[in-house]
């Protein structure tokens, strides 16, 4: 093992939206940023929607220009669909939101959206480096246990050690932290299968619509994803219970996949022409929390502190707001000297707030006796309410909306866990 002299403000582990997000601000304020990112960018990454409250942090990191002259597909909509094949009349940004920030997003490949953050924070003075691996944590054992660093293997397989007074674990659902010291918590209802892959050439909507999102049904509270892409691709993929994909024995993902695709009349119109790239990807269990977001000289940002079902497409809004928050917030301890957890209890807080709502309406979702239509027909003002929280406008008080849908559905309670370890 090599010991360096590398010595930081701040390490980030992983550079993707969130690990990108936090560097960018934190090298906005001249901090001395190093970003240790596993493999080399551009890498291929799920998860490409955006929805409309991504402005906000996209705002702050001054990307919305970028954003705007990009090739990526805009996105002004989006629409849900019966096995049936009959949709829903496309539900609008613009109808609630400005026309000129929020009620326009995009649809992105994440392995341009991705090298374009981790650039952006190269820009701002963030030193980013690739292939290298972080194997575990240093801690130093004073009055409390904290972070002081990291033991990383490099692409040549030496081992360096790096020094800061804050590490950030930005390391996505691998979550290093959460895994390595037990505070990884399953969902208790939302553990399901995904098999998605990408088609070229095949149907889509035409004019304002052509970007918009579309959640198509399928038996038993399953659902496909339908999200075009620039150059004629579209992102497809199928979720649902794991016994419900894999029954009659099949185990291969291309099978699961297009046996579902008969299950909605939709999604088998609009994959009818055109071709798959090919390769068909599967992953299980989806949503998961960690007991802790972090502990003194350590916080933990975007999908290692929470990973949430996707389908309302919460994972990049969580991500670039986490992160925007904890470069903040990290920037604010070290101007302080403070790294003691009760800092972040304010960040814990916030995060946690918008993930439980966010999580009640997917909770609802997978109801079998739940529809949004009959909450707004009883409740005709719970529409407005509804598409602010499917939006992302998640730090704010539904109570009041949640209580109207525990008349149709149970939702969960809020689980006691997020804040920092003291």
């Amino acid at each position: 093992m090599k010991t360096t002299d590398n010595s930081y403000d701040v390490i980030i582990i992983g550079g993707g939206p969130s690990g990108a997000s936090a560097a960018a601000i934190l090298g906005e304020y001249g901090h001395r940023v190093l970003v240790l990112e596993r493999e080399k960018f551009p890498r291929y990454h799920v998860g490409e929607s955006m929805i409309p409250f991504t402005f906000q942090p996209m705002q702050r990191l001054g990307l919305v220009d970028m954003m705007k002259k990009s090739v990526f597909q805009k996105k002004f909509s989006v629409q849900f669909v019966a096995p049936n094949g009959k949709a829903s009349q496309p539900f609008y940004f613009y109808n609630r939101y400005d026309r000129e920030t929020v009620a326009q997003t995009w649809q992105v490949l994440r392995s341009e959206f991705d090298a374009l953050l981790l650039d952006h924070a190269r820009k701002r003075g963030a030193e980013v480096r690739h292939e290298v691996t972080v194997k575990e944590l240093i801690w130093e054992k004073a009055e409390t246990e904290r972070v002081v660093g990291v033991r990383a293997q490099l692409a040549s397989g030496e081992i360096v050690e790096f020094s800061a007074p804050m590490t950030l674990d930005c390391t996505g659902k691998e979550s290093f932290t959460a895994m390595r010291n037990g505070w990884r918590q399953k969902d208790p209802s939302l553990n399901k299968v995904a098999v998605w892959t990408y088609f070229k050439g095949s149907k889509r909507e035409s004019g304002i619509d052509e970007g918009q999102t579309t959640v198509a049904m399928i038996p038993q509270k399953g659902w496909f994803w339908h999200i075009p892409q620039h150059n004629d691709m579209v992102s497809v993929g199928v979720v649902a219970e794991g016994k419900y994909l894999a029954r009659d024995g099949i185990k291969d993902p291309k099978a699961m996949f297009h046996r579902e695709v008969g299950e909605n009349l939709w999604i088998k119109d609009h994959l009818s022409v055109g071709a798959s790239t090919g390769e068909y990807f599967i992953t299980s269990e989806y949503s998961f929390h960690s007991r802790h977001c972090g502990c003194e000289g350590l916080l933990l940002v975007g999908d290692a502190f929470c990973f949430l079902d996707p389908v309302f497409s919460s994972g990049l809004l969580l991500a670039l707001k986490s992160g925007v928050m904890a470069g903040e917030d990290v920037h604010l301890a070290l101007t302080r000297k403070d790294f003691s957890p009760k800092l972040f209890e304010c960040y814990a807080r916030c995060m946690r707030q918008g993930i439980e709502n966010m999580r009640k309406l997917v909770y609802a979702f997978y109801d079998p006796n739940f529809s949004f239509k009959q909450v707004i027909d009883k409740y005709p003002e719970a529409g407005d309410e509804i598409t602010d929280c499917l939006s992302g406008d998640v730090n704010k008080d539904f109570d009041p909306l949640w209580k109207k849908f525990r008349e149709f559905a149970p939702l969960p309670e809020d689980l006691n866990v997020g804040g920092p370890l003291v």
